[in-house]
């Protein structure tokens, strides 16, 4: 198969204005699961195009004016696990430290995540929790959604032909915030629910995001009142092998309501 392997911004856009439906590979960790699962066969005839050399798409910015950190779509789950990043998207990096080994996660994109689409994402409840946005560069200009807009549905986004991940926009709140999730066992598992609770001290707000219980991300408002049985009517799960549809239910009201718990104490 056809790789290009553009080692600028523009040259990026530019190869994906020439092959449109090209394959947009950041860390591969999706996508090598998905071959070696057998669940995407590639023939030969695909063309890839590599963003991992775009050094536009690794970097990040704090705004302290606008209250915001913009991340560049290839920055690793390894990055946001610690350091400078942690301390300003605590819940991020609590899902970042859940993400595979650290192999993975110094591998693993948040632009590759949100292009995944998984409802099992790990760092996606966190994203929508906290009304991020994802930018998008194409051949018609950039343009700017709510990451819970962008989110179709089950690997399904509203990423056109031609158009890159250029970076996600994530608002810094005051007030505490966590991410949860169950699982199999207790390190490198995917999700049987997750969530993550964010609280917006001037705002007055909780905010509820849970993953890996519908076909997509899924938040549930006024969860103050009725806050676990909220989190558990929210939800539209599939039994697996992984897990029952009831326990996945039972499980998503259990980590919800022990984040609100943790964050009334804070």
């Amino acid at each position: 198969m056809a790789v290009l392997t553009p080692g600028s911004l523009d040259d990026a856009l530019d190869a994906l204005a020439r092959h449109p439906d090209a394959l947009v590979l950041a860390g591969g960790t999706d996508l090598m699961v998905e071959v070696n699962e057998a669940h995407r066969r590639l023939t030969g005839e695909e063309t890839v195009v590599a963003v991992g050399r775009v050094p536009e798409l690794r970097t990040w910015i704090h705004d302290p004016l606008e209250q915001h950190v913009r991340l560049g779509a290839g920055v690793t789950y390894g990055e946001l696990e610690s350091g400078p990043l942690a301390a300003l998207l605590p819940a991020l990096a609590q899902a970042a430290r859940t993400v595979g080994s650290p192999q993975i996660r110094a591998a693993a994109t948040i632009g590759g995540n949100l292009a995944t689409c998984s409802p099992a994402g790990d760092g996606l409840p966190v994203l929508v929790a906290l009304e991020a946005t994802v930018e998008l560069m194409g051949p018609d200009g950039t343009r700017t959604m709510p990451v819970a807009e962008f989110m179709l549905g089950v690997k399904r986004t509203a990423r056109r032909p031609g158009e890159l991940i250029s970076a996600v926009t994530v608002p810094l709140l005051d007030g505490w915030q966590g991410y949860a999730k169950v699982g199999v066992r207790n390190a490198m598992v995917i999700a049987i629910a997750s969530s993550c609770l964010a609280v917006d001290l001037p705002m007055r707000s909780v905010r509820l995001a849970l993953g890996s219980v519908a076909p997509t991300v899924v938040r549930a408002p006024d969860a103050v009142a009725r806050f676990g049985e909220l989190a558990r009517e929210a939800t539209d799960p599939i039994s697996d092998q992984r897990g029952t549809a009831a326990f996945r239910r039972h499980a998503v009201g259990v980590v919800a309501t022990r984040a609100l718990q943790r964050s009334l104490a804070a």
